[in-house]
């Protein structure tokens, strides 16, 4: 089982040094939230991660989540967790104080959700959809239903879903059958089949809140009929007591790859009592709020299972002992590996990635807190503009580079690594979903470049990347160096940028072909962006700090000289256009 310790140090850092963003920090609710509030509060999680959850991590994978006899039946120990995990209020960490939430803010909740990654995904998901459901409902429910359901939800005793995939439809949602059919008490009577359905059905709580998409007998076809309803697994009388079961029943529980202890489950729903969600045909609006949200979690996944991948690695590399260096100095014919130059590259291609991610997940819950609570409503926008930009991001980058850095750590462990003792091929085999579900990268490409680079707004990406280079005007004559580096991968993307404009109107097959390209484009420059965050306080701090402050700056310096030029790589390969892919004829 691979070993796990929180990053604190490294998290305590964000929230210390680069809690600078003006418009956050003018935030009343969140101005009792401070340095030593949340050393204490990360110093828990960091104990519940590495004491309770990690163990669950082998426990589901060798046990996984089981239908017997209709019944959904958890890993060994999830239970036991799962009642521990809430009896402490983990999960009500960053929900409203008035459903019994404690009000953190999304740059602190995100920590958590990084160390859940780490120590178990599979145990992550049946409490992360809940908090999807949660952000759906506070957003876009009746009061009267907010209040029936959420303080359940925040206490941890009923559970949450998000309904969407059919077997006729997944990403293209306006193709879906589920039917609701509405009833002279204004319930709706809900039937058809959904599949892929994370933590569907399981025995950890006593119900469960599924959010379906549906379309009502009147609405119109495609997604301009899509509603969105709360469907209960037991119905839930007026008193808030559970009453009978509903006409929700699990199909079966997929046989996966990974993520063995989560349930993954097809759902059979059979005119089953559900409520309209905020108005009709404006379900998928409604949901986007918990996809979104969703995405984003989805990238810190990847995150998660890269750093405990990076620490076992480099805990590693300091043990095994294979071959000589080129300027050996062993007196017994061999060398630890970490001396070599190439497993050297590898850790540090981990390490500079992982920090970066995390210092640009830290900037994005910022934005996040931004543009739902800020008074303002110009900057509210702005920030979300920026916060849908790098939503797919976030979500694409992270995830594919968390399946680079998990297929390295493999490499390091050598044949260790292939076999289930040391555990890091199933950190590989976790991680391999994140990029597919929530949407897959490469439709969250096509969403960036075809609808996120421009809206209503305006020209979202040219503002951004203004932003980018005006924070990036440095006084300090070391960063100056990686600020002038940063401008020549800013002036790549902007052609780049221009480049994929023309030919929105031209060829849109090349867009297509070039979006994942354009993806990793932005990706390295926002991660560059951090880093430079990351290095004006590294050296205007350096001597408070020496030990760490030199870390952070060498680890900017491969990012720098060894990651960041992938950005051009990805520009030059795509502006080749797409004519031969289009025209090449296969057998």
């Amino acid at each position: 089982m691979p070993n796990y310790t929180a990053p604190l140090d490294d998290m305590l850092f964000l929230f210390e040094k680069l809690r600078d963003n003006k418009n956050y920090n003018e935030l009343e609710k969140y101005n009792e939230v401070n340095s030593d509030l949340v050393k204490d509060i990360l110093g828990e999680a960091a104990k519940i991660s590495e004491n309770l959850i990690l163990p669950l991590a082998l426990s589901g994978d060798e046990n996984p989540a089981q239908l017997e006899n209709g019944v959904v039946r958890t890993p060994p120990g999830y239970k036991e967790a799962y009642s521990k995990y809430i009896e402490d209020g983990w999960i009500s960490l960053s929900c409203d104080p008035k459903y019994g939430g404690q009000g953190m803010p999304k740059t602190v909740s995100a920590f958590f959700d990084e160390m859940l990654s780490s120590a178990s995904l599979s145990f992550k998901l049946y409490s992360e959809l809940t908090i999807g459901a949660y952000n759906c409902l506070l957003r876009h429910a009746p009061e009267e239903m907010k209040d029936k359901y959420l303080p359940k939800m925040v206490e941890g005793k009923w559970s949450g879903t998000m309904c969407l995939t059919e077997p006729v439809c997944g990403t293209d949602l306006g193709m879906l059958k589920t039917k609701a059919v509405e009833q002279k008490d204004g319930t709706f009577k809900i039937s058809g089949q959904k599949i892929f359905i994370t933590s569907g059905d399981h025995d950890l709580t006593e119900n469960i809140i599924h959010l379906v998409i549906a379309r009502a007998s009147d609405s119109p076809p495609g997604t301009k009929g899509i509603s969105l309803f709360l469907v209960p697994k037991y119905i839930v009388n007026d008193d808030g007591s559970i009453g009978p079961r509903n006409g929700v029943s699990t199909g079966s529980v997929e046989h996966k790859m990974g993520i063995k202890g989560s349930a993954t489950c097809v759902l059979n729903f059979d005119e089953a009592v559900g409520y309209m969600i905020g108005p009709k045909n404006k379900g998928l609006n409604q949901m986007f709020t918990m996809m979104n949200l969703e995405r984003i979690v989805v990238g810190i996944q990847g995150l998660g299972i890269s750093e405990i991948a990076y620490q076992n690695s480099l805990s590693y590399a300091k043990e095994r002992k294979q071959g000589k260096t080129n300027n050996s100095k062993s007196t017994n014919g061999a060398d630890f590996i970490i001396e070599h130059a190439d497993i050297r590259k590898s850790l540090l291609n981990m390490k500079s990635i992982i920090e970066g991610e995390r210092a640009l997940c830290f900037w994005l819950s910022q934005q996040t807190e931004v543009s739902l609570y800020h008074s303002d409503e110009n900057i509210k926008q702005e920030a979300s503009d920026y916060v849908s930009l790098m939503t797919p991001v976030v979500k694409s980058l992270f995830t594919d580079l968390a399946m680079e850095i998990t297929s390295d750590a493999m490499q390091i462990h050598g044949g260790y690594g292939f076999t289930k003792d040391q555990g890091i091929e199933q950190l590989y085999r976790d991680n391999r979903i994140t990029p597919i579900y929530e949407g897959t990268n490469s439709v969250q490409a096509a969403d960036l470049v075809f609808r996120k680079l421009i809206n209503k707004n305006g020209d979202i990406i040219t503002k951004f990347l203004k932003m980018i280079k005006s924070e990036c005007e440095s006084k300090n004559e070391n960063v100056k160096t990686f600020s002038k580096e940063i401008n020549y991968y800013i002036d790549i993307l902007s052609k780049f940028t221009d480049w994929i404009k023309e030919k929105h109107t031209n060829d849109k097959d090349d867009v297509s072909a070039a979006a994942n390209d354009y993806l990793k484009t932005l990706g390295f420059v926002s991660l560059a962006y951090s880093w430079i965050k990351v290095l004006e306080v590294s050296y205007k701090e350096h001597e408070t700090n020496k030990k760490f402050y030199d870390d952070k700056i060498n680890t900017a310096k491969f990012f720098f000289q060894k990651i960041l030029p992938r950005a051009e790589f990805h520009y030059k390969s795509a502006i080749s256009g797409s004519s031969n892919i289009m025209n090449f004829k296969f057998n």
